[in-house]
């Protein structure tokens, strides 16, 4: 899991494939979750959480660049 702190950080492109890691990952989590194969279902949650991080960091940037 990230924090916001280390997110921020990252470069724009990181950001965007780091997004995409974070979504392949929530799909093949809730795969595992439908098969009963999971064993922490909270790792959903925390990846969920870690995608909207992510998406709130890139809306944050692409702001800053307008209105500069």
């Amino acid at each position: 899991m990230m924090n916001i702190k280390e997110i921020r950080e990252m470069p724009m492109n990181e950001l965007q494939k780091s997004l995409a890691d974070q979504k392949e990952e929530l799909f093949h989590l809730r795969f595992q979750h439908s098969i009963n194969q999971l064993d922490n279902p909270m790792k959903i949650v925390e990846t969920k959480k870690t995608i909207a991080r992510i998406l709130s960091v890139i809306r944050e940037k692409e702001l800053a660049e307008k209105k500069a």
